[in-house]
């Protein structure tokens, strides 16, 4: 099982700069329909090591219009001759263009640095009110849940003090509130549902502590079952992540990955690396081309209840699950089954293997796990299981682990 590290770590201190005065404002989010599920085949969990990971500006060429005088006289022998003059003004960004959703995305990207008795760490985040919500990673601020602070320094150059709201390590994400700020720009939050493979997209944040970094890349997969490590009472942190080639690296995490209109279609979170040896070792490798993001339509509600000062919940089936390998096929095999849970209510026995969820291939028990965490408690899923070579399914409605089902 792999293990997240700690954000991009830095020996320099933070410089305090000016803020400025709080005021209401919050994240655009276009009307959403009906979700849209994917049914294609799940892949596998990455089994090597997954760091944190994912931004600085990029700019255009200037074009430069050469104009002709049109009353020019031809040059006579004593007089000087003339050239054309360049227009030095720069053409806008096309629209679509990598330079186009940097111009609009930078302002809602903050760099967060984190203060512990241990040392300094920096990441990223997103912006979601004008007065100072911020989303980022989980393992971005729990350094400071106890004892450390928050600093978090804006596109303007000003930064301000932060508070955590609320934290979420089943998804790895966080909420936090900078302090005394007013007017900032609020990412457009997009839909993850209607990315495709091969698909551009952009990711911000500050790698190793450079700040408003942008690199592009394409949707290299998705629904990729990505873990980083487990709890004390082995709740893991599992996602069904957008896997990129855009540079993510240490410091990106908690960062946007936004679509080519500059939406936000996912947050910066982890990387696979080449690297041996533990995933907390000193030498932070960077990217070789395999980043992840936590998937923005899963998380949103969770989001949501965490800046409300709510405690997160997930759906689960009430199922403890393992991986399996039955002859040619793959799934998650059921440990234990819960008293009252609704995967009792459907029949569902220990030994029984789960082969998919609404139609998208099961192939482990982090698979299941991400599959299941996409869903919100009360959705309704089509299980479907084998026992002794024979294949079952049952409509169950999902518990919540707000109740213990």
């Amino acid at each position: 099982m792999s293990s997240t590290p700690p954000p991009y770590a830095s020996d320099d201190p933070y410089q305090p700069r000016g803020t400025e005065q709080p005021a209401p404002g919050s994240a655009y989010r276009p009307e959403q329909p009906p979700r849209r599920r994917r049914t294609g085949l799940a892949a596998a969990v990455l089994a090597t090591s997954l760091l944190v990971g994912g931004g600085a500006g990029i700019g255009g060429a200037a074009l430069w219009d050469a104009t002709q005088d049109e009353t020019s006289t031809p040059a006579r022998d004593d007089q000087v001759s003339t050239s054309p003059v360049a227009d030095q003004s720069q053409a806008p960004a096309a629209d679509g263009s990598v330079e186009s959703v940097a111009q609009k995305v930078l302002p809602s990207v903050v760099k967060i640095d984190v203060a512990t008795a241990e040392g300094g760490a920096s990441g990223s985040g997103i912006v979601l009110t004008a007065d100072g919500t911020i989303l980022t990673n989980n393992h971005v601020v729990e350094g400071a849940e106890e004892g450390g602070s928050l600093r978090v320094s804006f596109d303007d150059g000003t930064s301000a003090d932060a508070e955590i709201l609320g934290t979420d390590p089943l998804t790895d994400t966080a909420v936090i509130k900078a302090s005394g700020v007013t007017d900032l720009t609020p990412a457009t939050i997009g839909r993850s549902a209607d990315l495709g493979v091969g698909e551009g997209v952009v990711a911000i944040g500050s790698p190793f502590g450079l700040d408003a970094t942008v690199t592009s890349g394409i949707v290299s997969a998705l629904d990729r079952p990505v873990n980083v490590g487990s709890d004390d009472q082995g709740n893991s942190t599992t996602y069904p992540a957008v896997q990129t080639d855009a540079a993510i690296n240490p410091g990106n995490s908690g960062g946007p990955l936004v679509d080519m209109t500059g939406a936000v279609v996912g947050i910066n979170s982890s990387i696979r690396t080449a690297a041996s040896g533990s995933p907390y070792g000193e030498a932070q490798s960077g990217s070789i081309g395999l980043g992840f993001a936590i998937p923005i339509d899963e998380v949103m509600p969770i989001v949501d209840q965490m800046a409300a000062g709510e405690t997160p919940t997930h759906a689960r089936l009430g199922i403890q699950v393992g991986d399996a390998e039955t002859g040619d096929e793959a799934g998650a095999v059921i440990r234990e089954v819960s008293a009252g849970s609704t995967a009792e209510e459907a029949g569902i026995e220990a030994g029984d293997v789960i082969t998919s969820i609404d139609g998208q291939r099961i192939t482990g028990a982090d698979s299941l796990v991400a599959t299941i965490r996409s869903y919100r408690p009360g959705d309704e899923v089509e299980v479907t299981w084998t026992r002794d070579g024979e294949s079952q399914d049952a409509t169950v409605t999902l518990d919540s682990d707000a109740t213990g089902g």
